[in-house]
């Protein structure tokens, strides 16, 4: 039986996409200067970010060489 991989609770609930534009946000808020929090969100975003990014990646279809 064929799963749908966006209903795997493993895959991250928003696109690598979605969390890019929050971590731009984040900077244009900060002015390019991250404070102690804003740093652990910041790390937050880009570890939800890459985990995004590699979902992204497995659901492309591979290229014959």
């Amino acid at each position: 039986m064929a799963t749908n991989p966006a209903s795997d609770p493993r895959r991250p609930q928003r696109t690598a996409d979605e969390v890019n534009e929050e971590i731009r946000a984040l900077w244009l808020r900060c002015g390019g200067r991250l404070s102690t929090d804003q740093r652990r969100e910041y790390q937050r975003l880009v570890t939800e970010w890459a985990t995004a990014e590699a979902a992204d990646q497995q659901d492309l279809p591979t290229r014959a060489a």
